[in-house]
């Protein structure tokens, strides 16, 4: 049976009304999408032997439930959200909401229904992502891209100042199925591309998408009216890197094929290309044009010799 995407929204949309009053849109969201992917990885990979992520006991959807209406209920929610963190080298990343946490949700009892009402609404039939898909979508990125977008208008901030750091890059690599990505090297290749430009990373989103999704991003933000292979939206601040950067897969794809490439290598290229744009590097001409490959070329050579 296929998700009814309006369904899904609305009862996002609903936990962020359990949180309105306690806190900014801006902190908020942190918890809303926690929540999310920690639901969504526990349908799609628990009990699975060789997921792409590894859901522990104790560090699943089903154990947040169980803390329903416990007067720890905070504090152990922290403690299962690490472990699924530690499981997946993504400490500091899914883990940094802190559910107990009396300025935001209150004390006793306050905090208690406060957060039982929250994790209820992610057992609605509408998260149930364990068989479900909607014809084949991006269920994961539209959900996230729905909230941004409702985020930004409610805060008045734009989309952009709503993306998680960079690392978040390497949960939807799993997710979509590009886990051949080494994590590790790539991050540190990233970071060493930029300071190779006098630059550090700040929040760098890549977000990974179809071509369809990225006609509808040109479209919207850019007014343009075509497919492409990646669109890079530069919030950078001095010195510190910082945007959100979607890539087409389908277009990295037929890229590949077009000139003999393997699709990574050509992910690769993509990825930093939009690095290189957030680095202040310019191709829209001939001449910048040239240069930008040069550039990437000799990034790509100090992957290689790290992968």
């Amino acid at each position: 049976m296929a998700i009814k995407k309006n369904e899904l929204y609305s009862s996002l949309w609903e936990s962020c009304d359990k949180l309105r009053g306690g806190m900014d849109a801006s902190q908020y969201k942190d918890y809303i999408l926690t929540l999310l992917f920690v639901k969504y990885v526990t349908d799609k990979f628990k009990g699975q032997k060789y997921a792409d992520i590894n859901v522990p006991a104790g560090g699943s959807f089903d154990d947040l439930v169980a803390l329903k209406n416990n007067k720890d209920i905070g504090e152990k929610m922290d403690k299962a959200i690490a472990k699924l963190a530690e499981a997946n080298n993504l400490t500091g990343v899914i883990d940094n909401a802190k559910f107990f946490d009396n300025s935001k949700f209150g004390n006793g009892k306050d905090m208690v229904d406060t957060l039982t009402g929250l994790v209820s609404i992610f057992e609605r039939p509408e998260f149930n992502f364990s068989n479900n898909k909607a014809g084949g979508d991006d269920i994961l990125g539209d959900a996230y891209e729905y909230l941004m977008r409702n985020f930004a208008t409610e805060s008045g901030k734009s989309k952009g100042q709503f993306y998680t750091p960079a690392e978040v890059s390497r949960i939807l690599a799993k997710v979509i199925g590009i886990g051949n990505i080494k994590k590790r090297d790539t991050s540190a290749w990233i970071k060493n591309v930029a300071q190779s430009y006098g630059k550090k990373c700040g929040d760098i989103a890549y977000i990974f998408c179809d071509d369809e999704k990225i006609l509808e991003v040109n479209r919207e933000y850019l007014q343009h009216d075509y497919y492409t292979d990646i669109i890079t939206f530069d919030y950078t601040t001095r010195t510190r890197v910082n945007g959100d950067i979607y890539i087409s897969l389908d277009t990295v794809k037929s890229n590949a094929e077009q000139v003999g490439a393997t699709f990574l290598q050509e992910l690769y290229r993509i990825i930093i290309h939009g690095l290189l744009h957030l680095t202040g590097q310019a191709d829209k001409t001939p001449e910048t044009k040239a240069q930008m490959t040069a550039k990437e070329e000799d990034a790509l050579k100090k992957l290689a010799s790290t992968l």
